[in-house]
């Protein structure tokens, strides 16, 4: 494979002592794995954002929460969002959410959004437009939590945050205009994570019924990039292995990878997936996410859980963030939204049956 194209990654230099490196090692440059739809929007990522924060400690986490603040876009005229305060979790602060196409007495059906960010960092501030298109696209509402952050709460706080949230949702369903046989839980990334151990809970504390859990690049496994390494190229780019061991050993309160896990906090340990929701789940094929997602579907499959999975080739983490409008990124929207329609249809069906 050629390495005739050179570019930098957070916390590894410039693109020329890169070059070097790669050169001297023999081994292909890692933008050759990339999409040629997505590199140029990978190199403003790490030349405006990413390398700013070559590693994350707890030193930097402030200024990367900030940074990350700043590229939030303000919201949409329409359709409207309204922002809510609702009880938390026991002995816990109230909850902030953010809801989108909600109206007293229809029977929508409904998402539960938790954001990105690591389990560190992130707000549904960035997510405004997204949560405004979504509802508009599939005539939903839309529901999102300003869940609590680690590592100033460990788990199970954001967790709880989230089963507030849902639980909420539910006993409020004729007020907000949701049908309660169709509420999905959705995120992207640590928000995967979130939706995954979330869906988890709900079947196993029998309250509230789920339909479907959308994933989107999700953050499941505290043992990438700790205790299991991945070829070089996989989670080269924006979300690195060193940044995984951050977000995990901040949400756990103990070292990623650690022998023993708190029941719910790391999906991928838990061990019974029989009679969870059906999923989609969507990744980058040079995600550091990749082969804890592909492993998690192949489990869900065996399990009996219907689950679609889509590999995008040459995607890296959050490339629908940074390149919406490249072709690859469009039509992974369209799958996953198109997978979620068809979940709303047939549960639909199922009851006028």
């Amino acid at each position: 494979m050629s390495t005739r194209r050179k570019s930098p990654a957070p916390g590894r230099g410039s693109a020329a002592q890169t070059s070097s490196a790669t050169a001297a090692a023999g081994r292909p440059d890692p933008i050759e794995y990339v999409h040629p739809e997505l590199r140029a929007a990978l190199k403003l990522a790490i030349e405006n954002y990413y390398s700013q924060f070559p590693s994350l400690t707890d030193a930097s986490l402030h200024k990367y929460r900030q940074a990350a603040a700043q590229m939030a876009m303000p919201a949409f005229p329409s359709p409207p969002v309204t922002e809510r305060l609702i009880p938390g979790p026991k002995g816990a602060p109230r909850v902030r959410v953010y809801m989108v196409g909600h109206s007293p007495g229809a029977a929508r059906p409904a998402v539960l959004h938790m954001h990105g960010g690591g389990y560190v960092a992130g707000t549904v501030l960035r997510d405004l437009r997204d949560i405004q298109a979504l509802s508009k696209a599939l005539d939903c509402v839309v529901v999102s939590v300003e869940y609590r952050l680690a590592p100033e709460t460990r788990f199970p706080g954001s967790l709880e945050d989230n089963y507030a949230a849902l639980k909420w949702m539910y006993q409020h369903a004729h007020e907000l205009g949701i049908d309660r046989d169709r509420i999905v839980v959705k995120g992207e990334s640590a928000g995967g994570g979130h939706a995954t151990a979330l869906a988890m809970v709900a079947r196993d504390r029998g309250e509230v019924p789920i339909c479907m859990q959308v994933l989107i690049y999700p953050m499941l496994d505290d043992r990438t990039g700790s205790t299991r390494r991945l070829p070089r190229h996989i989670g080269y780019y924006t979300w690195t292995a060193a940044k995984n061991r951050f977000g995990w050993t901040s949400l756990l309160g103990r070292p990623a990878g650690s022998a023993r896990v708190p029941q719910y906090s790391v999906p991928a340990r838990v061990k019974d997936l029989r009679g969870l929701p059906p999923a989609f789940i969507g990744v980058g094929s040079i995600d550091l996410f990749v082969s804890e997602d592909v492993e998690y579907a192949r489990r869900l499959i065996e399990s009996g859980v219907r689950t679609q999975l889509t590999v995008v080739p040459g995607a890296y983490h959050g490339f629908c963030n940074f390149a919406p409008r490249a072709s690859l990124s469009r039509r992974f929207t369209r799958t996953w939204r198109e997978a979620l329609q068809l979940a709303f249809s047939r549960k639909s069906a199922t009851r006028r049956a």
